[in-house]
């Protein structure tokens, strides 16, 4: 069975590639994750990206996300287990496609930062019961987006630039970063660093879309902006996406 994994970037229409919108083309049936009314207007955005690019109307299949575990007493053993029950959700319904057919996957963002298909897919193909042969296609990330939207080079002459969530960036930031970008980071991990007075800050919510909004200056002074261009985001579509680039001032 043909499987293309395809970067759709950050949910606008226009973000599509010309070689993800060929390889959207290629597909018989979508597999997309149905994860509840918590997501509010995500699955919209996800129908405007095939009816923009997908001539007819393509066979899309809603299938369960299993619920994951927030508060593990072991992440990484969280994660696995999480990846293994998608796997086993996703074969279920392979098997019961022609093998003929191709199916894809749209993917938010870029497949290969920060994202778990490919070795959910990896995982259903390592069962030995689907006959798997996949492909990724490249996304725009929201980290490219983040970058264009503030005008940024991402990292400073001759310098590194550490990426990383939120869950880790206190630890990173122990180990000496000074240029990084945050993703994943719900909890806003960044509010223990104010009144430091020493980080600049460029926050970016739900990028490349209608919604997307922006902030950026001395962290100090733009955490309340972002706290509420957060919530107002949330409120408003159900869901947000964002990223940021923390730097200490030079």
């Amino acid at each position: 069975m043909k499987i293309h994994l395809v970067g759709v970037g950050g949910g606008h229409p226009d973000q599509i590639t010309v070689q993800a919108v060929a390889r959207l083309r290629e597909v018989d049936v979508f597999l997309v994750a149905d994860k509840g009314s918590s997501v509010g207007d995500l699955a919209e955005a996800r129908a405007e990206i095939l009816r923009r690019h997908v001539p007819g109307s393509p066979r899309v299949i809603q299938v369960p996300d299993p619920e994951r575990d927030r508060r593990p007493s072991d992440y990484g053993t969280a994660v696995v287990d999480w990846h293994d029950a998608r796997a086993r959700a996703y074969e279920k319904v392979l098997l019961d496609l022609d093998p003929d057919v191709v199916v894809g996957f749209l993917v938010w963002g870029d497949p290969a930062l920060y994202d778990s298909t490919i070795r959910v897919v990896e995982r259903v193909r390592d069962f030995g019961t689907v006959d798997i042969d996949f492909d990724v296609t490249p996304g725009i990330s929201s980290v490219s987006m983040l970058a264009a939207a503030h005008r940024l080079v991402l990292n400073r002459i001759g310098g590194p630039i550490v990426i990383t969530t939120g869950r880790a960036l206190l630890h990173d930031i122990g180990a000496g970063a000074d240029n990084i970008v945050v993703m994943l980071d719900g909890k806003l991990t960044c509010r223990e660093l104010v009144g430091t007075g020493t980080w600049d800050i460029h926050w970016g919510a739900n990028l490349g879309t209608d919604d997307e909004r922006l902030v950026s200056g001395p962290l100090d002074a733009c955490i309340g902006e972002i706290e509420r261009a957060r919530a107002d985001v949330k409120a408003e579509h159900g869901w947000v996406m964002d990223t940021y680039v923390l730097r200490t001032r030079v």
